[in-house]
């Protein structure tokens, strides 16, 4: 049995509604990218590159170079999103990218010093506007993870809920 690789586009039902987070992402990765190339999110990023134990490697490109490098991933990752509406395996590898992305961002919150304030006062968790600013990435993390798994065949994601009324036929037949 051949498992392929499906895409929101070529989805039925609700199913083809994701081709929404899909075109939005696209648009999010685009203007990420272009920021990278500004000399302020440069200097703004650098605090989180330094600090983080998944990254921190790309201090050795210097401050731009750290910079530009994710600006053209971001690029990547906004293409093979793009081309993942005509392509599955596209879909999929571009929203595993944006996952991978997301995953690291939102490590910040943790490896970059000053960012959360723990206390066991009555505000246990304080955070200053970059923790503000980093908690957003949890959605977008949440939104990579919902269009890789819907890109995936559905013989591997077997939580995903029918599309069609064939779909709903047939997963009815095999509970039986």
């Amino acid at each position: 049995m051949k498992a392929s690789f499906n895409v929101a586009e070529s989805g039925g039902g609700s199913y083809r509604l994701l081709a929404i987070l899909r075109w939005v992402m696209v648009v999010i990765f685009v203007s990420f990218g272009i920021q990278k190339f500004t000399l302020h999110s440069a200097q703004g990023i650098a605090p989180f590159i330094s600090n983080s134990p998944f990254i921190s490697w790309l201090s050795l490109f210097g401050l731009r170079g750290e910079a530009y490098f994710l600006g053209v991933t971001e690029f990547v990752i906004a293409a093979l999103l793009a081309a993942g509406a005509f392509s599955p395996l596209l879909s999929a590898v571009g929203s595993l990218m944006g996952v991978i992305t997301f995953a690291i961002t939102w490590s910040f919150f943790f490896t970059t010093p000053g960012v959360v304030t723990w206390s066991l006062s009555a505000d246990p968790i304080a955070w200053n506007l970059t923790g503000e600013f980093l908690f957003k990435d949890i959605v977008l993390l949440c939104v990579c993870v919902v269009l890789f798994l819907a890109s995936l065949p559905r013989s591997l994601v077997k939580l995903r809920m029918p599309s069609t009324s064939a779909d709903i036929a047939s997963s009815g037949e095999a509970a039986r």
